[in-house]
């Protein structure tokens, strides 16, 4: 029997899946909202960070078996739901590890030299050279929140550049890595890169208590994982009020907009839509990797773990 494969819109090219999968029947939807009338039949569905897979859409995938999560985060799939059915979960954790990483070099390189406030100030009319007076990266402290893949690269890209890097300390984190109290962390580094995933218990983690203790160094603040993961509004005004000294949000989605396009003034603020993954190798090396996934799951041979680094991108 074929094996029917439901792909999201951006999760892949669906040609080209087409063309390494003869036998295979391969259909792109908007969402998992909107699904054709065969969608019954589909045993494997494969997505990004766009498409939203809970319950409800679940009910209408009565014999799924393989959920593809073609990169990381898993905050718009809902767990328990494929747990309780018995659905595999595939993700490839580590692909885009190293191009967000680079992001957050870009963005800690910017936010130190002040260059989206002089940008930022020149698009309204402004011409702001003396508020663009930046400091050498060499001469700041990094902490970095989150020692999975993505702050774990951002670690090593960083770390010739700035002054010291040091995780903030996690009972889960690799005990070689150097790592220090979170308390002490607020108190001393100058710039935080916010590296965690999006969860029930980090949503928000990041929140005004937060901006309080660290708001004595006036930090620079690089939130590489989804922007829900502290609190925009609140980091908004501090930047305004001078408690932090830059922002840089990359996971600005569609539904960011109306509040992203109200914030953006004469601020050193840099945010981009999503792009922290963006590159083509990246998106080459994931094609790769869930056409390969899809020929195992399809021939029955040994499915690719969860959590395995299934393919580094360097």
């Amino acid at each position: 029997m074929t094996a029917t494969v439901l792909v999201a819109k951006g999760a892949a090219d669906p040609s080209a899946l087409r063309l390494a999968l003869p036998g295979v029947e391969i259909t792109e939807v908007p969402d998992f909202d909107s699904l054709p009338d065969h969608a019954h039949r589909t045993t494997v569905v494969a997505l990004r960070s766009g498409a939203r897979l809970g319950r409800e859409q679940l009910d209408r995938l009565p014999i799924l078996r393989h959920v593809i999560r073609v990169g990381s985060g898993t905050d718009n799939i809902d767990l328990h739901e494929l747990a309780r059915r018995g659905i595999t979960l595939h993700r490839n954790a580590h692909a885009s590890a190293t191009a967000v990483a680079e992001w957050c070099l870009v963005a800690a390189l910017n936010l130190a030299r002040r260059i989206p406030l002089g940008h930022n100030a020149l698009a309204r009319g402004r011409h702001m050279k003396d508020a663009c007076l930046g400091r050498a990266l060499s001469e700041l402290d990094v902490a970095v929140w989150g020692a999975g893949p993505v702050g774990r690269s951002a670690a090593s890209l960083l770390a010739p550049f700035a002054r010291q890097i040091v995780f903030a300390q996690w009972p889960s984190n690799p005990p070689e890595l150097p790592q220090l109290p979170a308390q002490a962390l607020r108190e001393r580094a100058d710039v935080h890169v916010l590296a965690v995933p999006l969860r029930a218990d980090t949503r928000r983690l990041f929140d005004e208590a937060f901006l309080t203790e660290v708001a004595e160094r006036r930090p620079l603040v690089i939130c590489a994982g989804r922007i829900e993961t502290l609190d925009a509004g609140v980091f908004l005004h501090a930047l305004d009020d001078g408690r932090i000294g830059g922002l840089a949000l990359d996971a600005i989605d569609p539904e960011h907009l109306e509040q992203v396009n109200a914030a953006i003034g004469p601020r050193n603020l840099l945010v981009t839509p999503h792009i922290g993954a963006q590159r083509t190798d990246v998106r080459q090396a994931l094609d790769t990797w869930l056409t390969q996934l899809i020929i195992s799951i399809t021939t029955g041979s040994s499915a690719a773990p969860e959590h395995a680094p299934l393919l580094e991108v360097r």
